[in-house]
């Protein structure tokens, strides 16, 4: 079926809006009518060549949310008309992934990031050319995708659409680095290094758990005034504190519970590191670049403390995300409050804005 994408032809190219080819799923696939996608900086990394396994031209997003339009002849989790996000991809085999961890498959790189379905095959074509999609094995920067059933999430018919796309993997990567990994108790206290859309879906579960103080850590204004509205006690300017550690360790009696870091940068995971209390818990969610390198002291990582790396949140999507949207519904997770929406045809404005930190998490609607 023809389809419109926005598609990266080259390195770093533009986004460029055109028409091509989706395939029909396969038994076990899904087509979903996509109704809005989030954009995170995954995606920028996508188009900019971080990941050299993904090649051009290709489609990224990996946050869609939309409507089941047809389904594969052995597919019975969801059905013609159900309301949908599709989530991060799994084997379903390996060791992670039999111990209900599918966050941490061990195929997820190649899942990911290859441009093809696992048994390699292409599901968009240009003219007869393959155009890479399966980012994600979803490519949502565009009015339709395909994924294997397993990946794609029922929710309830009620929640809007245009606002659950971004729980595919920002809102659940924040939200379950608290939930699912940190587990705090009422009154243990937190720090938030980074205020993006994971950093903000981290401090609203922070705050739905009861932590207290929930300091926000940041280096613009706007977004540290957004994480106060969201249930940050209290807030820090990274660019104008001297010192950072002991500001931190003076609001919260000596240090934190616990403290999540976003923003990839060493310099940050050590601060992150520095702020803890003995038996206090980092947990590690920013993406680095491979070759980023922090140090630590290792005296004070061994009156236990412990530093985590954690993917997508610790989560089970099946189970985590319609729960994540019940708290939407409820209010206490109003995830809206960070997003900008832009129509597909404005995506590069999209991208140019959330790259300089105007917007926090831009979703694209796919109107035309």
């Amino acid at each position: 079926m023809q389809i419109t994408a926005a598609i990266v032809r080259e390195q770093s190219g533009p986004f460029i809006i055109d028409a091509i080819e989706l395939s029909d799923p396969r038994p076990d696939e899904v087509l979903v009518r996509i109704v809005a996608s989030g954009m995170c900086h995954t995606d920028l990394h996508g188009r900019d060549g971080y990941f050299s396994s993904m090649p051009y031209p290709a489609v990224f997003g990996h946050e869609g949310a939309g409507v089941v339009e047809a389904i594969g002849s052995s597919v019975s989790r969801v059905a013609p008309g159900d309301h949908v996000i599709i989530s991060f991809p799994w084997c379903g085999s390996c060791p992670n992934c039999r111990r209900r961890m599918p966050s941490h498959c061990l195929q997820s790189s190649k899942l990911k990031m290859s441009g093809t379905r696992p048994d390699g095959s292409t599901l968009m074509r240009k003219n007869d050319s393959p155009v890479y999609s399966a980012f994600f094995q979803q490519s949502s920067f565009a009015t339709h995708a395909i994924a294997n059933e397993r990946f794609v999430v029922k929710i309830r018919s009620d929640a809007p659409l245009d606002r659950v796309g971004p729980f595919a993997c920002s809102i659940q990567t924040g939200a379950g680095a608290v939930f699912n990994a940190m587990m705090p108790d009422p009154g243990d206290s937190i720090v938030v290094f980074g205020v993006g859309g994971v950093g903000l879906s981290g401090l609203m579960a922070a705050k739905i758990a009861g932590c207290d103080p929930i300091i926000a850590v940041d280096i613009h204004d706007h977004r540290l005034a957004l994480a106060r509205e969201l249930g940050a006690t209290h807030t820090i300017n990274h660019s104008v504190c001297n010192d950072l550690v002991e500001k931190v360790r003076n609001i919260a009696a000596g240090g934190v519970r616990f403290s999540l870091e976003t923003s990839a940068l060493h310099t940050v995971l050590e601060e992150a590191i520095q702020v803890l209390l003995p038996l206090g818990t980092c947990v590690l969610v920013g993406s680095a670049r491979k070759g980023e390198q922090a140090s630590f002291e290792m005296p004070f990582l061994q009156n236990g403390r412990t530093v985590r790396g954690v993917i997508q949140g610790w989560s089970c999507p099946e189970t985590f995300l319609p729960r994540l949207v019940d708290l939407m519904m409820a209010g206490q997770l109003p995830a809206e409050r960070m997003m900008t929406f832009y129509e597909l045809a404005d995506i590069n404005r999209a991208a140019e804005e959330a790259a300089t930190g105007k917007t926090i998490k831009p979703v694209l609607l796919m109107t035309l």
